[in-house]
């Protein structure tokens, strides 16, 4: 039974180490960026925190919408959690401060922890964005389809012009730079929306932005339905899950 015993211990640890060399080996290859991305946004983490009951982890900024309701849950496994129990994870930001991977525009190698300010920079990007493919349905449709995809990742400040923000940059930038500004704007998010409209003009973009756009429609959106539908959808699928 002893023998058995230190067998499987032995087993054991042969397989943690195997584990362990083969997640030093991955942080050496192309996939390095995915693996450490968040679920919510889908970009490098930044500033990530961890859940403590399940162990997940997201950017502090994107778990924030989760941690303001009476019972959160994870938004990857939906399971609920303490919103006292999610700490800073340091261990994975030192992996980002450690590791490099190439761009996905201009084959750089890059920090990932620099990853995110160097694509929204980078030229290589910019073109590959302005230039998407044509949209291809995966099943027969009767739905017209598009001519090209368009670009709801990163959007231009319709105060002053700046480009290449995500939509948390754009609302840091707009708080940061134009909180006084009197002039009424388009949402460059909505009107990027297929329900959006390019001529409507906010009379108060900033409240807008922080009351409209807690969350990234990219993740959670479907676009092939109106807005009507998509509320539709989300509250049957909310009332699914209670």
């Amino acid at each position: 039974m002893m023998a058995m015993f230190r067998s499987f211990v032995s087993a054991t640890h042969q397989l943690r180490q195997h584990q362990q060399n083969g997640a030093a080996a991955a942080a050496t290859g192309e996939s390095l960026e995915s693996q450490f991305s968040c679920p919510i946004c889908l970009e490098v983490y930044h500033k990530p925190v961890t859940i403590g009951r399940c162990a997940h982890t997201f950017c502090g900024e994107c778990l924030q919408p989760c941690l303001q309701v009476t019972s959160p849950l994870c938004p990857l496994c939906r399971m609920p959690f303490d919103p006292k129990k999610v700490d800073k994870s340091s261990s994975v930001e030192k992996q980002l401060s450690n590791y490099k991977a190439p761009c996905r525009g201009c084959s750089k190698k890059v920090s990932l922890v620099k990853m995110r300010s160097h694509i929204s920079s980078c030229t290589k990007v910019q073109e590959q964005m302005a230039n998407c493919p044509k949209f291809v349905p995966v099943v027969p449709t009767s739905q017209p389809i598009p001519s090209n995809v368009p670009n709801r990742s990163t959007f231009s400040c319709p105060f002053c012009g700046a480009r290449n923000l995500d939509q948390q940059e754009l609302v840091k930038h707009c708080m940061e730079n134009h909180r006084n500004d009197p002039n009424k704007v388009v949402c460059p998010v909505c009107s990027a929306m297929p329900w959006g409209d390019p001529s409507y003009k906010s009379s108060n973009f900033l409240q807008h932005l922080l009351h409209r756009h807690k969350f990234s429609y990219d993740t959670f959106v479907d676009y092939s339905i109106d807005e009507e539908a998509a509320l539709q959808a989300a509250l049957a699928l909310s009332m699914a899950e209670n």
